[in-house]
């Protein structure tokens, strides 16, 4: 399956885009009422709108942490995965809202199969066009916003601003970490006191193929040998339990 190259898995452009369905949510739901049978007076229906919309970026929410959770383990996002998250989304948000749908709050009769006709459907043709836009535009703010990353030791002075299409790896070196990175296509190396997993955490992009190695996948360029990759101007060694992550590279 093809891969998505441009991805940001950041919890927090995610969540601006969990509050701007849920924005969006509200408004249709308060304007169009697809949940009303009868009558409801105004301060009611706002109440409707409200866990309508909620329910939107409760889902949303749910499905960015597994999305980041996923593409921690794999290291890449692909077009089935994309796919897999909007069927997730619906589902999550489905289930929620039906049981929205006929609690005392609403009293709504349609059984399952109507609520996914009547309601649902409606739902998933507003929204769908706005997630569909707000993630793409997520996935290309990362290299726009997040193209210059500061990496931080624990001590004042260790501190290195890169391109993060320069930085190729970090390796470990006892109670420091030496960085691999690219000035003027020459490679390069600073170390900084901290830890292999804080900087795994630091940055959210690399992949870890040993535990003394990280990678930027997308400096990845061959495999050498069953047991080594080769990197930008470097190769390093993959231990066993990492090999079929950089696979699916």
């Amino acid at each position: 399956m093809q891969t998505i190259k441009a991805f940001n898995p950041s919890l927090r452009h995610h969540a601006l885009i969990g509050i701007l369905l849920s924005v969006w949510g509200f408004l249709f739901a308060f304007f169009i009422r697809p949940f009303e049978h009868g009558e409801m007076d105004t301060e009611k229906w706002v109440l409707v709108s409200i866990g309508f919309s909620g329910f939107v970026l409760v889902a949303y929410l749910i499905v960015s942490i597994l999305q980041k959770g996923v593409y921690k383990r794999r290291g890449a996002w692909s077009l089935f995965l994309e796919i897999g998250l909007y069927v997730v989304f619906y589902l999550i948000y489905t289930m929620l809202t039906y049981v929205f749908y006929r609690s005392s709050i609403i009293q709504g009769f349609y059984g399952f199969g109507e609520f996914l006709q009547q309601i649902i459907l409606k739902i998933f043709l507003v929204v769908t066009p706005i997630l569909f836009i707000a993630r793409r535009y997520v996935h290309t703010l990362i290299s726009k916003r997040d193209d210059v990353i500061t990496l931080k030791g624990d001590n004042k002075l260790d501190v290195l601003k890169i391109k993060s299409a320069d930085l190729v790896c970090i390796s470990n070196a006892q109670n420091y970490v030496e960085v691999y990175y690219l000035e003027n296509d020459v490679l390069k190396t600073k170390l900084l006191r901290s830890s292999l997993k804080q900087m795994e955490a630091d940055t959210g992009f690399l992949i870890r193929i040993h535990r003394s190695h990280l990678i930027n996948p997308s400096h990845f360029r061959s495999w050498v040998d069953g047991k080594t990759v080769a990197l930008t101007h470097m190769q390093l060694p993959v231990a066993k339990n990492y090999k079929e992550r950089l696979l699916s590279l």
